[in-house]
């Protein structure tokens, strides 16, 4: 007798966590080392490149928007999946609540980027 597949939603969570894994892995230490090192010391970088003025020509351009979104959310995503399959590793079995606070955290934070980047407009 055959018995149907069941339905997963894992594949999205992993696609969601691959792309946070890759996205950071590409960018993480480059945007570290440019707002947190670079810009403020002045190596390398000018130390106006970060400002109010500059940013805001970032977030206000279609692409620029694109790439803070991608950031900010891929790399919530990938650490709500990450934290979510390391409380196995350390002995807690992850329940539902497990779930909605590893998941829940990166949904809103998904939420709250996508607004604001929506309101500061185009």
């Amino acid at each position: 007798m055959n018995t149907p597949l069941k339905r997963s939603n894992a594949p999205i969570f992993w696609a969601l966590f691959g792309a946070g894994g890759m996205l950071s892995a590409l960018f993480g230490a480059a945007l570290v080392f440019i707002t947190g090192i670079g810009a403020p010391l002045g190596l390398g970088i000018s130390p106006t490149a970060l400002s109010y003025a500059n940013v805001h020509a970032l977030a206000t351009n279609f692409i620029g928007k694109g790439f803070l979104l991608a950031v900010v959310v891929l790399f919530l995503w990938h650490a709500g999946h990450r934290i979510f399959h390391s409380l196995h590793d350390i002995g807690i079995h992850a329940g539902t609540g497990a779930k909605l606070v590893c998941y829940g955290l990166p949904l809103l934070g998904t939420v709250v980027a996508s607004y604001s980047l929506l309101r500061i407009g185009f």
